[in-house]
């Protein structure tokens, strides 16, 4: 029962203009199955290690449990969660077993896609937004102190970005709390639906206006992806960039 939609897609990542290594992965299926964006943290080559581990065991756990033609959403669900959880237990005993990836960490943002239906979430603050008649909307939640904060009302959304806990998580991959499970949403995918799914380097040097402009001008996603990394990278971005843009056609 595969989709009646096509879709096509284009990535990029670099290492940016402040880094000396690029500590971020992604992973896209050759059938078009499931996108995966991770960032790793943890300095040196922890961080890079621990996105690394989190795109190949996801991606070998999805490939083996989940039946992309036709499944229940709770069962696609409770996959994706046991794959993420999966590599939040190996992260974390690598963690333990060897000094050098003492208390290395990274982000994961996915689409799965189940019989013609995509599922999304996340664990951390990598995102993912989708482009749907010329409005543009983060479909995860950042998993950062900032953001809890902003819930609480304790501090206003424009004080987030120069906040001193601003890069800071209480969840991520390689965390007890990183096995909370993914909260995706599922959707219905339709023609002109443009996703977008990144790690913070876009939103540290794209604002919200400039990712929505870039999206819906775009035609092609390899170029769009392009347009992204480029924006971020000139509008200041200290971190690793990477997304992956897809297109429903």
């Amino acid at each position: 029962m595969g989709s009646p939609l096509d879709y096509k897609w284009g990535s990029v990542s670099i290492t940016g203009n402040f880094r000396g290594n690029n500590e971020d992965n992604f992973h896209i299926d050759p059938l078009g199955r499931f996108f995966l964006v991770a960032d790793g943290m943890g300095g040196q080559s922890a961080g890079e290690k621990a996105s690394e581990l989190a795109v190949e065991l996801i991606s070998e756990r999805l490939v083996n449990s989940i039946n992309f033609e036709n499944a229940v959403p709770n069962q696609v669900i409770h996959a994706i969660d046991a794959a993420v959880g999966h590599a939040n237990s190996e992260i974390m005993a690598l963690g333990e077993l060897e000094p050098s990836y003492k208390n290395m960490g990274t982000t994961i943002t996915f689409i799965v896609v189940v019989g013609g239906e995509f599922f999304i979430g996340g664990v951390g603050d990598s995102r993912a937004y989708l482009l749907r008649d010329g409005k543009l909307d983060q479909l995860t939640e950042d998993h950062s102190i900032t953001q809890a904060l902003i819930k609480a009302g304790t501090i206003k959304p424009e004080e987030a970005a120069t906040h001193r806990f601003k890069n800071m998580l209480y969840r991520y991959l390689g965390s007890k709390e990183g096995n909370n499970g993914t909260n995706p949403v599922k959707i219905a995918p339709r023609t002109g639906d443009r996703y977008l799914l990144c790690s913070d380097g876009i939103c540290d040097g794209a604002s919200h206006d400039v990712i929505q402009k870039i999206l819906s001008a775009v035609d092609d996603p390899q170029q769009a992806a392009d347009q992204l990394v480029e924006a971020a990278e000139k509008g200041g971005s200290k971190d690793n960039i990477t997304c992956v843009v897809v297109h429903v056609l």
